[in-house]
């Protein structure tokens, strides 16, 4: 199944319980990866960072099914101190990520990550000193692939030319409906996909994740308004013939966005994020629906 499952809330927001029933039922759908980060969810009250991987770690002690798991966590974002923000981030320094990465093997409970993510910009060190940091964890064991996150493509192009191992993933906000360039998210470390990443990514064969898939449920509640970002025409008519779509498909609006991900020439990997099993199920059907060349022809030219 090429479906992420997203892990923000849980241990925060999301208590053990329902955690783990998400969890469970990810996995007994054939679900296999799980992505979160050392800083999730550091901005919630009472919260500090650490709480997502510490509750995955209970899990997978409790189940026993490492071994069936692609872990993703991240490394980069997690505030210094208590109460702060991404204005005072651990950033990617050498001790930086060799500290991050101690931190999460041990609230993960396991002995290697699957897939380690870069997962904010930090210009304030050398890109060499960063990429040895990471290379010292693959040749360790510690970590498996390395990915990159919210990055300027010229910065990973210029991460990768330093040698092997380098970047091989990439982790970007995308989703169906397309954003008004320059108008920034309230998310302010949110960096989203564009035509210059899609070209490098197939240039150079990476993989690409992408997360905010479903823009926080926009596609179908009321209660979760389009970010102003996505208010110009284009918006009204991609919906439009998504809805079209989806309607002779039988399938969810979310559906659609997930097969489309997922089936153009470069398929894309996308994290969804849930907050019950009932969520959860709803996404599921996603992963066998299938675009026909009319259909995705109709979605990619609407607006």
């Amino acid at each position: 199944m090429n479906i992420a499952l997203g892990t923000i809330p849980f241990g925060t927001t999301l208590d053990d319980a329902a955690s783990f029933a998400v969890l469970d039922r990810f996995h007994e759908a054939g679900g296999s990866m799980i992505d979160t980060a050392n800083c999730y969810s550091f901005w919630h009250e009472g919260a500090t960072g650490g709480e997502s991987e510490a509750l995955i770690g209970r899990w997978l002690a409790a189940r026993g099914v490492r071994d069936d798991i692609v872990l993703g966590t991240k490394a980069g974002a997690q505030p210094k101190a208590p109460g702060t923000g991404l204005e005072n981030a651990e950033g990617l320094s050498a001790k930086a990520i060799r500290a991050a990465a101690e931190a999460s093997l041990r609230r993960l409970g396991t002995d290697h990550i699957d897939v380690y993510w870069a997962h904010l910009e930090d210009r304030t060190v050398p890109l060499e000193e960063t990429m040895g940091a990471f290379g010292e964890l693959v040749a360790n064991g510690d970590v498996g692939r390395l990915g990159v996150s919210n990055h300027a493509v010229w910065r990973v192009e210029r991460a990768r030319a330093l040698g092997r191992p380098g970047y091989t993933e990439l982790q970007y906000r995308y989703s169906y409906l397309l954003p008004r360039p320059g108008i920034a998210f309230e998310e302010s470390a949110h960096y989203h996909a564009n035509d210059e990443l899609f070209d490098y990514a197939r240039a150079e064969g990476l993989t690409l994740w992408a997360y905010t898939a479903l823009i926080n449920g926009a596609y179908t509640r009321a209660d979760r308004p389009l970010h102003a970002a996505y208010d110009h025409p284009g918006t009204a008519a991609r919906l439009a013939a998504l809805r079209a779509v989806a309607g002779e498909l039988g399938a969810t609006p979310n559906q659609v966005v997930l097969a489309w991900l997922m089936g153009g020439d470069h398929p894309i990997t996308p994290i969804v994020g849930v907050s019950s099993v009932a969520q959860l199920d709803e996404l599921l059907p996603a992963a066998d629906l299938k675009l026909d060349a009319e259909l995705r022809e109709r979605l990619d030219t609407a607006g």
